[in-house]
Order: C-alpha cells, then sequence, then structure tokens
C-alpha cells in the first residue's frame, strides 16, 4: 500500500472515531457546539473517503485516453468536498440562530466528561493535522492539503465548542450557539479557499510563482536562449510545463537537441518532477536584424541602393557594415553627412546594432528608359560563369527607382532552397558589380 492510501486511509479512522465522540457528547450534554463540531467531521469523513478515492485514481499512470495522467481527479473531489463543507454550515448556522432566537429549546449540561472529551478531540486534531499537512508537502498532494486545511479548521472549532462549554459552566447558556456559529463561519471560509484553489487548477490557470521561476532559469543559461512561448499548468501537484525556444536555422538537428535538453533540465531544476515539453523552431534572428536594417538605411534622402550588407558579432556587440550608392555628383562633405544619417537611422531603429561601417559607391548614370544589348549580353555571359547555363528569362525594366533587372534561373529540381537562394545571391551581387548603374536586380529560380 502506498504512503499516500496509508495516510488517507487513517484520516477516514480518525474521522470516524470524532463522529461517534463528538455526537455522543454532544446528545449527551445537550451541546449544540459539540453536535455541530459532529457535522463538521461528517464532512471529514467525506472528505477523507473522496481523498482516499482520488489518490488511488490519480496515481495511475497515464493510458491511451488520459495522457497527462489522473491528477486532476484529486481537484474535483476537493470541489466536491468544499460543496458538501458549505452545505453543512448553513444547516449548522441555521440551528445556532433558532436556539440564540428561542425557536429551539435545548439546556446544556457542560458536565467534566464533555469537557475532558474535548481536549481529547483536540489532541487528536492536532496530531491527524501535523500528519497531514506534512505528508501533502512531501507527496504535493492537493487533496491531503485540503485535508490538512480541515482537520486545523476542525482544532480551532474545537477550541471554540470548549470555549462555549466553559461558559456554559459559568451561567451563559448562549455561549455554546455562539460556538456553533464560529464552526460554521470556519466551514464557508476553508471551503471558499478550497474552491478558489481547485477551480484556478483545472481551469489551467498559470501558476505565476512557477512561471518566473521557469522563465528565470531559462534566462540564466548561458549562451542564452531566446524563448519564444512558456506556457504551464498544474495538476495534481504536478506542473506541466510547455517551452518553445528558437535557435539558428544554421543549427544541426543535433545541436538544437543538445539546447532543448539544457532548457528542460534547467526547468525541472526550477521545478522539480516537473514535465517538460521543448519545441525548437528557427530563430531566423538574423534574416529579420538585415530587413531591418535594410529598411533603416533606405528612410535617409537619396540614398537608391545598398547591398554587401553583412552582420559580424564582436566583443562590443552587433556591428553592421554596407555598401551605400549615392548620386555620382554629391560631393564627398555630403556623401559622408548621407551616411552619417544612415548609421544613426540604423543605430535608432536597430539598438541591437552598436556600429555600423559603411562603404560609399556613386550610382552610374544612365539614360532613362532603356538597357543597352551589351549590357544584357555582359549579364548573360556573367550568369553562365556563375551557374555554367544561360538564363531561361533575361528582361530589363524601367521603373521611378531606375533600371531594374529581372532573371529567371533554372535550377534542377533536387536542389536545397538554401542552395538555390545562395546562387540567386551571388547571381545579384556579381551583376550589381559589373553595372553598378543599375537600380535592383531580381532572381526568380525554377526547376
Amino acid at each position: 500500500m502506498s504512503p499516500l492510501r496509508r495516510t488517507a486511509l487513517a484520516s477516514v479512522a480518525a474521522a470516524i472515531g470524532l463522529i461517534a465522540i463528538k455526537l455522543a457528547t454532544g446528545l449527551a450534554a445537550g451541546s449544540l457546539g459539540f453536535v455541530a463540531e459532529a457535522a463538521h467531521s461528517g464532512t471529514d469523513l467525506v472528505a477523507a473517503l473522496l481523498t482516499l478515492f482520488a489518490v488511488g485514481i490519480a496515481t495511475k499512470p497515464a493510458d491511451d485516453a488520459h495522457l497527462y495522467g489522473h491528477g486532476k481527479v484529486e481537484h474535483l473531489a476537493a470541489l466536491a468536498e468544499a460543496a458538501f463543507l458549505v452545505l453543512v454550515s448553513l444547516v449548522v448556522a441555521g440551528l445556532a440562530v433558532a436556539r440564540l432566537a428561542g425557536w429551539l429549546e435545548l439546556d446544556v449540561e457542560p458536565a467534566w466528561w464533555a469537557f475532558a472529551a474535548a481536549l481529547l478531540v483536540i489532541a487528536i486534531d492536532v496530531s491527524r493535522t501535523v500528519v497531514s499537512y506534512r505528508s501533502a508537502r512531501r507527496y504535493r498532494s492537493p487533496a491531503l492539503h485540503s485535508n490538512a486545511l480541515h482537520f486545523g479548521a476542525d482544532l480551532l472549532g474545537t477550541v471554540a465548542v470548549l470555549a462555549g462549554l466553559v461558559a456554559a459552566r459559568a451561567g451563559f447558556p448562549e455561549g455554546d450557539s455562539i460556538a456553533a456559529l464560529f464552526v460554521a463561519a470556519l466551514v464557508v471560509a476553508a471551503a471558499t479557499r478550497l474552491i478558489g484553489r481547485n477551480v484556478d487548477v483545472l481551469m489551467d490557470r498559470a501558476p505565476a510563482d512557477a512561471v518566473d521561476a521557469a522563465r528565470e532559469a531559462i534566462n540564466r543559461l548561458e549562451p542564452p536562449v531566446a524563448v519564444r512561448r512558456l506556457r504551464l499548468r498544474q495538476a495534481g501537484g504536478r506542473t506541466f510545463a510547455d517551452v518553445v525556444i528558437g535557435v539558428s536555422p544554421g543549427a544541426a538537428v543535433g545541436q538544437g537537441h543538445a539546447v532543448a535538453d539544457r532548457v528542460e533540465a534547467a526547468v525541472q531544476r526550477a521545478l522539480p518532477e516537473s514535465d517538460v515539453v521543448v519545441h525548437v523552431e528557427p530563430t531566423g534572428r538574423e534574416t529579420e536584424l538585415r530587413e531591418r536594417v535594410r529598411a533603416a538605411a533606405m528612410t535617409v534622402s537619396y540614398v537608391r541602393e545598398l547591398h554587401d550588407l553583412s552582420l559580424i558579432e564582436t566583443d562590443q556587440g552587433l556591428q553592421a557594415s554596407l555598401h551605400l550608392k549615392l548620386p555620382g555628383d554629391l560631393d564627398l562633405a555630403a556623401a559622408h553627412a548621407l551616411a552619417e544619417q544612415v548609421e544613426r537611422a540604423i543605430e535608432r531603429d536597430v539598438p541591437e546594432v552598436r556600429a555600423v561601417l559603411t562603404h560609399l559607391e556613386p550610382l552610374a548614370d544612365r539614360s532613362p528608359g532603356s538597357v543597352r544589348t551589351s549590357d544584357l549580353a555582359e549579364i548573360e555571359r556573367e550568369i553562365v560563369q556563375l551557374t555554367g547555363a544561360p538564363p531561361r528569362e533575361l528582361r530589363a525594366l524601367e521603373t521611378g527607382q531606375g533600371l531594374v533587372v529581372l532573371i529567371t534561373l533554372a535550377l534542377d529540381g533536387g536542389t536545397s532552397l538554401r542552395d538555390a537562394h545562395d546562387g540567386a545571391t551571388a547571381v545579384s551581387e556579381q551583376i550589381r558589380a559589373a553595372l553598378p548603374g543599375i537600380a535592383d536586380v531580381v532572381v526568380h529560380t525554377e526547376p
């Protein structure tokens, strides 16, 4: 038998014994407080039986129909228990009010054996509260934790009953009814807390402390790991974590798996016995940064084109280097001023970039509206030299920004997307270098 089931069975036996003691004492002494406490212990018996049932199911391993296990049954049992507690507390409060108003006649006989019974109950309540609380902490069981709270409420209720008996012996019989109302209030307060806590779990409310602990554990990893999503939920005292991280698109599968293992270990250190699933996605960070740098540079007037953009990691942070094409009739001072504007724009819009180095190039003068046949022949020769075959299509268009060359390359259908992109980029850069007056080169690849 598991330790959890032994604890639950001990709670059942204790609840039965306390009901017998409180009910017999309450009926013999005419104490409504003791009768209320017997009813309260009756709820504890229900709670203990529910806990026994819940623990037996909650510890079952996951199966095809319950892939996350059966832990939430404990929280369902705790909700049923809380509803029963509220019902009994209302009955107890009604009886106490009826007695205080004189609608119910019942004499209290605070004999010595009633006090002895109260002290015996207090001793039992103290022992079972301590045992249940320690077991709940050791095994992280919500059901046992709720039992500990209820046993603690029983202890306070029994102390109140003892105080009511003392008041009745001193000539104030209403003290017993006041003690019964106090017990009812304790039951409602405990049930309210219990309902709120277990509804949060059943609704998968994110445990804020656990989320912060997991995120902090991941953020401490070196080298840093990009976290795209972190979701946590709890069931049966166990935390389930769903983490999505980003890795470099060029990283091998083994490297991505190693990063995922580091994240999983970090979360499990922060949240022991947690179930962690880590999903790895390519970051695309470099591509995003390139686009942001390009967009920032193009916000500066007179900048018509930039190419050969590189992002370099240095000890001082990320550095960008690029080639700027400006009108050829600008003097050096004006061109340098524009380059400084570009650098400031990039550092402003892309704070990840700590430094920018620009290389200035003139835009070649061209007569608008046409492209020379010799230029197209030169472009075709460059393509054949790079790819080993002529382009499938080659044409030039005049746009508001200047001449745009459109190229269609035929590649083998088995070529990877990365290789196709690299080849298209090489063709584009070679043509730009050969004909610097061209505003843009668009290379389309197809099988």
